[in-house]
């Protein structure tokens, strides 16, 4: 199990963590300091708390440490917490302090315990990937390897055939007309159309005598091989247009953050897309971000919409965000460690090429955002297909929750 220089190894990245996060240098504590003292002396010595919640967290940390051969129980408490939450305080879901001093502290513990331990605490699992990925803790913490994230992408979709139907778009890709059965209605309907004939239908001469002349036969075959040739066309271009490899959506990361200038709701952000591209970004997250917690974080973002200002202010990309139903929990989709910066995600089954710029008379992306979602497991997907970047799936906290 851990050992006391495991711990050691704890308060120093918990306190170059909690130096970030309130944006202070990790340098003015002292290694002496964080050497002497225990885990609350040290983060009473960064950070003074003042809600009882984060006190209980730190309480927690420091008999997590102390209680030799309890671990096992204070963590399933912790696994059992987790259960309904995704940070540890209550009604947020952005990595606070509190989440940084239990992750520091819990984090030598599990790297010690078996597969078969670790899968009887799947809610801290999913908890330690969200905050190893959006908090920095230098170099000194190994990062978990959460086997949950590994997964098939479902098989390639079925082509369409003729007289299939596209479900999400309710095209007939072969043009035809759909027949739908019902207590014999469409069977009625094609008798009544069949009797309702000039003449006596019965009588066969009568039908050869009414068929058409050469010339008119002509003209009507040349009129239905047009129709015919044009319906499948236009049905393949408004099926196109749901697809979504027409959207190229790339990882970036945020250099810079700031207030929007004229909109309490909005935040201004320059993306860097590497190779040089950077771009700036308006988003409606200013309820539920400061900048600086945006700054350097990995993200997911559309970036062939149409530039355009927002309140007066330019605006070239969509970040891609979940958000549960209530919409009180809103967060960026998380690239996986390892994405390249302005790589292209990619979908099984979805192999076209982005176009260069969305057409917002076409309404496109109204018709693929109702398909965008995260799975139970945060994972995020279109129609149930992951979001793919080279390193794996991007993700999200927020599980169930809609992605525009």
């Amino acid at each position: 199990m851990a050992a006391a220089a495991d711990f050691a190894q704890s308060k120093q990245a918990m306190s170059y963590a909690l130096c970030k996060h309130l944006n202070r240098d990790p340098s003015d504590i002292s290694s002496t300091i964080i050497k002497e003292s225990d885990i609350a002396s040290l983060f009473s010595h960064i950070v003074n708390p003042s809600q009882d919640e984060v006190k209980k967290w730190v309480e927690f940390s420091s008999n997590f440490v102390q209680s030799d051969g309890e671990q096992h129980v204070l963590l399933g408490n912790l696994n059992q917490h987790l259960s309904q939450m995704s940070v540890l305080l209550a009604g947020g879901f952005k990595p606070s302090v509190a989440d940084i001093v239990v992750f520091a502290t819990v984090h030598v513990f599990m790297c010690h315990l078996s597969d078969s331990e670790l899968q009887k605490c799947p809610h801290i699992l999913r908890w330690m990937d969200y905050i190893q990925n959006a908090v920095d803790f230098g170099t000194t913490v190994q990062k978990i390897n959460v086997t949950k994230s590994v997964f098939n992408p479902p098989s390639h979709p079925k082509k369409a055939e003729k007289g299939d139907v596209d479900p999400s778009c309710k095209k007939v890709l072969s043009g035809q007309k759909i027949t739908e059965k019902s207590d014999g209605t469409a069977d009625s309907k094609k008798a009544a159309v069949e009797n309702k004939v000039p003449g006596d239908q019965a009588n066969p001469t009568s039908a050869k005598n009414n068929k058409p002349s050469g010339d008119k036969k002509k003209a009507q075959e040349k009129t239905a091989g047009k129709a015919t040739e044009a319906a499948p066309q236009k049905s393949a271009e408004k099926d196109s247009e749901c697809s979504v490899s027409i959207l190229n959506i790339q990882v970036g990361v945020i250099r810079k953050a700031w207030k929007h200038p004229s909109a309490d709701s909005l935040l201004v952000e320059e993306i860097d897309l590497g190779d040089g591209n950077v771009r700036q970004v308006v988003s409606g997250l200013a309820k539920f971000f400061n900048p600086d917690d945006l700054v350097n974080r990995h993200v997911v973002l559309i970036t062939n919409v149409k530039p355009g200002k927002l309140r007066d202010v330019m605006s070239a990309g969509l970040v891609l965000c979940a958000s549960n139903k209530d919409h009180t929990i809103v967060e960026p989709l998380i690239p996986p460690e390892g994405a390249k910066l302005g790589e292209r995600i990619s979908f099984a089954g979805f192999d076209g090429k982005p176009e260069d710029v969305l057409n917002p008379k076409k309404k496109q992306l109204d018709k693929i955002t109702p398909h965008l979602r995260t799975d139970e497991n945060g994972i995020a997907t279109f129609r149930g297909i992951p979001f793919i970047t080279s390193a794996g799936p991007c993700r999200s906290s927020v599980p169930n929750a809609d992605v525009k």
